[in-house]
């Protein structure tokens, strides 16, 4: 962290601090990370409890190409609006983009760059643009768990011990079969 990096936090906490004012809503035990867009409505997005919110998310609850056929006689004032839900205990991942209609149920996982088209079933880990399932919570689990490892709170509340204990545990990565 540089020295000036506290007024980036502080930032980040103002602006979340005017969203809710404007009528955000968020649950109990939401984290949310860097430096997220809730957009020019943010009224039009809820999100549950235990949610991870990481940087640089996109929430759009407008489809701003209306603009393109609104002036002819036929369309005028039509817009498109649409409400954004997140359920409890969900993560998701920096850059993914939320689109307007979009519910994420509870215990989903939505992978980091993900474009979120479509809402996303309970349970359920989506990736990609646009975000397709690509396994369930429970296998998420299963596949992810043994290769995590644990860190006692005494480590991760300290992020220069963090910093320390990774640099002096974590392997350097290998070529897999097949691979130059």
């Amino acid at each position: 962290m540089g020295p000036l990096s506290w007024l980036a936090d502080v930032r980040n906490y103002l602006l979340l601090r005017h969203y809710v004012r404007q009528g955000l809503r968020l649950g109990r035990d939401v984290r949310i990370m860097g430096k997220p867009d809730f957009g020019s409505e943010p009224y039009l997005i809820e999100i549950g409890d235990h949610v991870t919110i990481s940087s640089r998310v996109t929430f759009v609850t407008h489809d701003g190409a209306t603009w393109v056929f609104r002036h002819l006689p036929q369309y005028r004032g039509l817009q498109r609006f649409g409400r954004i839900v997140i359920e409890d205990n969900c993560f998701i991942g920096t850059g993914a983009i939320i689109l307007p209609g979009v519910r994420i149920g509870p215990n989903a996982v939505v992978a980091a760059g993900a474009v979120v088209t479509r809402s996303v079933p309970p349970d359920t880990v989506v990736a990609g643009v646009p975000a397709r399932p690509v396994c369930t919570y429970d296998e998420y689990v299963r596949r992810s768990a043994p290769r995590c490892r644990h860190y006692p709170p005494q480590v991760t509340s300290n992020r220069r011990r963090l910093r320390r204990v990774l640099l002096d545990t974590l392997p350097y990565p290998t070529w897999g079969p097949g691979e130059e």
